[in-house]
């Protein structure tokens, strides 16, 4: 388990750096990953913008922020991501922010298309569903747990509507990203915070 770990952290992102990466393809009309399309580089740009206001806006509740100052031992979240995934856009900013203000998270980004190995090991429903984060014992190297590719009532949201019309469309990409709007990144801290107190 931990050499692919150990391979990705050595290739990986800051999160400023992630950003920039983004942007500077974006300035190319290209986005992050193997395969290249105007669709992609659209989704890219779109992400940007909602990144950018997500920085501004998203507060860590006073709870969460308790709790992970509260957090005994350091960690790495490292998160498996691409710049046109839209549920990676809406996360990041939450968890970079998680990360900053508990002190003792350092947040690493890797994409997925350059980290295969990795990639295999947390697939979700056998899929490469992005962004994973996976929780690493600073100290130890050790693999205490992973999250994602999104939070559980935005999983059941997409599930419940692929159960229904058998498909992923426009429908419920629209819907999704409602329902990342209205619930403000609250899921993510909720479920994340427990994560952590439970490891």
């Amino acid at each position: 388990m931990k050499i692919p770990v150990a391979k990705a952290l050595f290739n990986s992102h800051s999160y400023i750096e992630y950003r920039k990466l983004i942007t500077d393809l974006l300035i190319e009309k290209k986005s992050t990953g193997n395969e290249q399309s105007e669709d992609l580089t659209h989704y890219s740009e779109l992400n940007e913008t909602r990144m950018n206001r997500l920085d501004k806006t998203i507060k860590i509740t006073e709870e969460n922020s308790s709790a992970l100052k509260s957090l005994k031992n350091e960690y790495i979240w490292l998160v498996i991501s691409e710049g046109w995934c839209g549920d990676a856009a809406q996360l990041l900013p939450v968890i970079n922010k998680m990360a900053v203000e508990s002190g003792k998270i350092d947040l690493r980004i890797v994409l997925r298309d350059e980290n295969e190995e990795l990639m295999k090991l947390f697939l979700t429903n056998k899929k490469k569903s992005i962004p994973i984060l996976i929780i690493v014992d600073k100290e130890t190297g050790s693999v205490l747990g992973n999250w994602g590719p999104r939070p559980q009532a935005a999983a059941d949201l997409v599930n419940d509507y692929k159960k229904e019309f058998g498909v992923i469309d426009e429908t419920i990409k629209t819907n999704l990203q409602l329902w990342y709007l209205h619930d403000k990144g609250i899921s993510t801290q909720n479920e994340l915070v427990n994560l952590m107190l439970n490891l």
